[in-house]
């Protein structure tokens, strides 16, 4: 007999085999997550049941949406004609799209200019958010960009934008120019700084404690009155008493801190800026708008209005408050006892108060502060309301960021002889900074839905547009759903935009230190 007893020997691996049907894709993650016990089951069944209500609901409601109409009684004859029981009438969003993006004042010839300083905005945008692929020097155009949507936006000559860009970069050589100088010629200044300094905080409290006395004096001491008028008495006799010793307090703290530098670069910094806007910005952007007119028509903020209103606010106040925020935190932080002590009592006191409240403050009561016959902005006034409520919430994200780096970050950064400046810029900020990303992305999606509350003030955001000229007009009274999902649709798209960028972010950073 043959031996047909023949060894085999597989030369390639068995592939493996699909893993069974219910432990794998759709299913297994809708065990793991819809239907891991009784409670999440009886859960999603009747989350599931009231979405189908929902669709099924709105969807008819969608559907027969009219979309050509020019009153919302035209639209509701389309749909009792065409026999439908239930409709949107859309034909709103069609006939009122300018006013709900524009507003309704804003000069129709005039809306391809805020269309491209958004447009611009989105390209000067993506060299800050995404540095990392984009080269630096496409920031300088991000720099340029409010200037440029500034001329765009409110109009009038181009030569005020470039003047104050000016006095902004002249601004920051003088900061790095005090920063370099040694400790003997820092002195010096720091000395004839501080004697200004104190001169200028003076004169300011001066005139600040006789108009608290004017105040007091108009609102009276009858009645209900009396407390207030008390108040500010109180305020204006204190104010009297301290004006001289503050700025005494306050030139000598930045002399005291030549060595360190700090305080001394800051406020030498702001009084460049301050002279250069002042005294300067006026006369030299008249003479070179004479020489080379470069001009729009001017719009005044009152015309402002709808969906490009809130945008302005949003995106004026959340780029200023993030600055404003860090500097109250390193201030709540500081080792001298007035600079600490002004930044906790405006954090607190901010914090304190609702925003709608400031916006009055802004809308009526900021005139009794101004000169006679002054004209402050309305829009510039909102915006450094809402600039200041932000800031103090963004100050106490970024102070939990400052408490939760080791204090071996500080020693190292004075180890390497870094003063407090370079320090906290180059070694602290950035690591601050990071860990308070979810804090400040918040505090920012938070303030751009705020800025409907303006609406309350009579200006005319989306909102205010909805409840003022489109509700109240004889042709759209009485429309509600589309009008106000349609400003809900807008400001999803931001914010939710907002969110997921700062999630992208925080993966590129890996905040969380793997």
């Amino acid at each position: 007999m043959t031996d047909t007893n023949v060894s085999f020997v597989r030369h390639e691996q068995i592939p493996p085999s699909p893993p069974p049907p219910s432990q794998s894709g759709a299913i297994k993650w809708a065990r793991e997550n819809l239907f891991s016990n009784w409670i999440n089951s009886v859960l999603t069944v009747l989350a599931l049941y009231f979405i189908i209500r929902l669709v099924m609901g709105a969807t008819p409601w969608f559907i027969n949406g009219v979309w050509d109409a020019d009153s919302i009684r035209e639209c509701r004859d389309i749909l009792t004609a065409a026999g439908k029981e239930t409709g949107a009438c859309f034909a709103v969003l069609v006939d009122r799209w300018d006013h709900l993006l524009f507003g309704f004042k804003y000069p129709q010839d005039a809306y391809w200019r805020p269309t491209l300083a958004f447009i611009l905005l989105i390209a000067a945008a993506m060299p800050a958010l995404f540095y990392m692929y984009v080269p630096r020097k496409f920031l300088l155009g991000t720099a340029a960009y409010p200037f440029l949507a500034y001329w765009l936006i409110w109009g009038g000559s181009l030569w005020v934008p470039i003047v104050v860009a000016a006095a902004i970069i002249a601004t920051g050589l003088v900061f790095r120019l005090v920063e370099s100088l040694n400790v003997s010629t820092r002195t010096l200044l720091a000395g004839a700084v501080g004697i200004l300094a104190a001169i200028g905080l003076a004169y300011l409290l001066f005139l600040g404690a006789q108009e608290l006395r004017f105040i007091a004096g108009s609102i009276g001491s009858e009645g209900l009155r009396i407390i207030p008028f008390l108040l500010f008495w109180a305020a204006s006799i204190f104010t009297y008493v301290f004006f001289i010793p503050m700025g005494i307090f306050v030139g000598y703290a930045i002399y005291d801190d030549a060595e360190r530098g700090g305080l001394v670069t800051v406020v030498t910094a702001l009084l460049a800026i301050y002279v250069m806007l002042v005294y300067l910005l006026g006369p030299v952007s008249s003479g070179l708008n004479a020489v080379i007119p470069l001009e729009l028509q001017a719009v005044p903020s009152r015309d402002m209005g709808g969906y490009m209103l809130s945008l302005i606010l949003g995106t004026v106040c959340v780029s200023l408050s993030i600055p404003l925020g860090i500097l109250l935190a390193l201030g709540r932080q500081s080792n001298m006892p007035l600079i600490k002590g002004v930044c906790v009592v405006f954090i607190e006191f901010i914090r304190g108060v609702p925003l709608i409240t400031l916006l009055f403050v802004a809308n009526v009561m900021l005139a009794y502060f101004m000169p006679p016959q002054s004209n402050f902005d309305l829009i510039l006034r909102v915006i450094i309301m809402i600039t200041m409520f932000s800031s103090a919430y963004i100050a106490e994200v970024i102070r939990g960021g400052l408490a939760a780096l080791p204090k071996g970050q500080y020693e190292a950064a004075d180890s390497l002889g870094l003063n407090y400046t370079q320090a906290t810029r180059l070694i602290i900020l950035p690591q601050a900074l990071k860990i308070s990303i979810p804090g400040i992305v918040n505090v920012a999606v938070g303030l751009f839905k705020d800025t409907t509350l303006v609406s309350v003030i009579s200006m005319f955001d989306i909102v205010g547009m909805i409840r003022g000229p489109i509700q109240q007009s004889t042709d759209w009274i009485s429309i509600y759903w589309e009008v106000y999902l349609f400003a809900a649709l807008v400001f999803f798209i931001v914010c939710y935009g907002i969110s997921q960028y700062s999630q992208w972010l925080e993966r590129q950073l890996a905040t969380d230190h793997r």
